[in-house]
């Protein structure tokens, strides 16, 4: 089953019904912020290992 641009503009106005411009851009911002943090969660994660790795070098 494949979604067609007439499909995906009525799923996007029952959700704009359904919740509201305001509630949907604070929740777009909201996972802006929580993709953000995840990837400096990962590149932490790569820092902490090659600071690890210099140290046992060292």
């Amino acid at each position: 089953m494949r979604l067609g641009p007439t499909e995906l503009i009525v799923i996007l106005a029952i959700v704009l019904l359904l919740f509201g411009v305001g509630r949907i851009s604070k929740i777009a911002g909201e996972l802006g912020s929580g993709i953000r943090s995840f990837k400096d969660g990962l590149q932490g994660d790569k820092k902490d290992k090659e600071d690890q790795d210099s140290e046992d070098e060292a």
